[in-house]
């Protein structure tokens, strides 16, 4: 796939009580809290003060990058009442090398609720799946616990340690490099992709 053909981002459901879904202007409150968060400004493009313009420039450029074909970005939306409460992404820059790349923050409210493991084991099934992606990676900085057990709960493998690897605030951050393999084996007996 071209990196610059279009993508169509789709809805998925992440288990009973979540959706993934295209971004919306309407997920502008999500914008406004996540700026708030102590973190997720510093790993991510969600601005670190917040505004109407800033939020709605962030939107659009989850809008790019699907038009570019840089990759899918997800909402992570609550069923019962239709709240967003976080993000996922499959990035494929390195798509040409069969290789692409997720990334996944929440909200302090939707922590600890399964919502990310669920988001990710439906993304990560779709990428292998239905995308053709070969290997997906994560990067997750080593203090990060809470990330690095949903990585391995749904299937990734610790690889090492990448130092220096990002920018993060005001200074470069080693990374935990995860990654799992369309060839990999199932995980506690659970097939990595559903069939």
């Amino acid at each position: 796939m071209p990196e610059t053909e279009p993508l169509t981002v789709p809805s998925m459901s992440a288990g009973p009580d979540f959706v993934l879904r295209p971004w919306e202007m309407s997920d502008l409150p999500l914008v406004r809290e996540a700026s708030l968060d102590p973190y997720i400004p510093l790993i991510t493009t969600i601005p670190s003060r917040y505004s109407d313009a800033a939020a709605e420039a962030f939107v659009r450029r989850q809008w790019e990058r699907a038009a570019t074909g840089s990759g899918y970005p997800f909402a992570i939306v609550r069923s019962r009442d239709r709240r967003p409460v976080g993000a996922i992404g499959l990035w494929l820059r390195d798509l040409p090398e069969g290789r692409a790349s997720l990334g996944y923050w929440l909200t302090a409210p939707a922590r600890g609720q399964g919502v990310a493991r669920a988001a990710l084991r439906t993304v990560t099934g779709w990428a292998l799946r239905d995308v053709g992606v070969h290997r997906l990676q994560l990067f997750i900085e080593p203090w990060n616990t809470a990330s690095a057990r949903i990585a391995e709960d749904a299937g990734f493998r610790r690889e090492g340690l990448l130092r220096g690897w990002q920018q993060v605030g005001d200074r470069r951050r080693d990374m935990a490099v995860y990654a799992l393999l369309n060839t990999d084996k199932p995980v506690d007996g659970r097939a990595v992709t559903a069939h």
